[in-house]
């Protein structure tokens, strides 16, 4: 993180790529973000790792070149060795938590960002899942579901 709060992942992206700007923030709006292209690819993970970062049963994020995206605020990270042998670093809020970002060294030029933390996903659809074959049986939705728009006015009582 360079002084001031602010990391950059790399030189300035090409004029022509920077046609769409994402813009994202944890929980608390202590760290901020801005993707100024388009990602790479969306990628819905279902690994143990992404589970547990989760707190659920996936972790969506966009894959983006990293020379696009700017990080504001304070941020704390995790580093672990992958099965690959790779470094894979997820960095998050110190505050509330929120994960924000990865990144591996097998793509040392690119940053994924949690779909959950942008303010406007809208149009990203995941490409890809990995790690399927790990996919906990509970994380889908059946056709007998009941949906609701908002929070139900609902009590165990009743």
């Amino acid at each position: 993180m360079e002084a001031g709060g602010v990391a950059h992942f790399g030189w300035p992206y090409s004029v022509e790529r920077m046609n769409k700007k994402y813009t994202g923030k944890c929980l608390c709006g202590g760290v901020t973000y801005v993707a100024e292209a388009e990602p790479v690819i969306v990628a819905q993970c279902h690994c143990e790792v992404c589970r547990r970062l989760s707190g659920t049963g996936h972790t969506v994020g966009a894959m983006f070149p990293a020379s696009a995206v700017s990080v504001h605020g304070r941020l704390s990270e995790f580093r672990y060795v992958s099965d690959r042998r790779s470094e894979v670093t997820k960095a998050f809020c110190p505050t509330c938590g929120s994960p924000v970002y990865g990144k591996n060294t097998r793509a040392p030029d690119h940053i994924t960002l949690t779909l959950g933390t942008m303010d406007d996903a809208s149009g990203l659809d995941v490409e890809v899942v990995i790690f399927e074959r790990d996919k906990a049986g509970w994380d889908q939705l059946g056709d007998s579901v009941v949906c609701f728009a908002t929070q139900p006015d609902w009590t165990p009582e009743g």
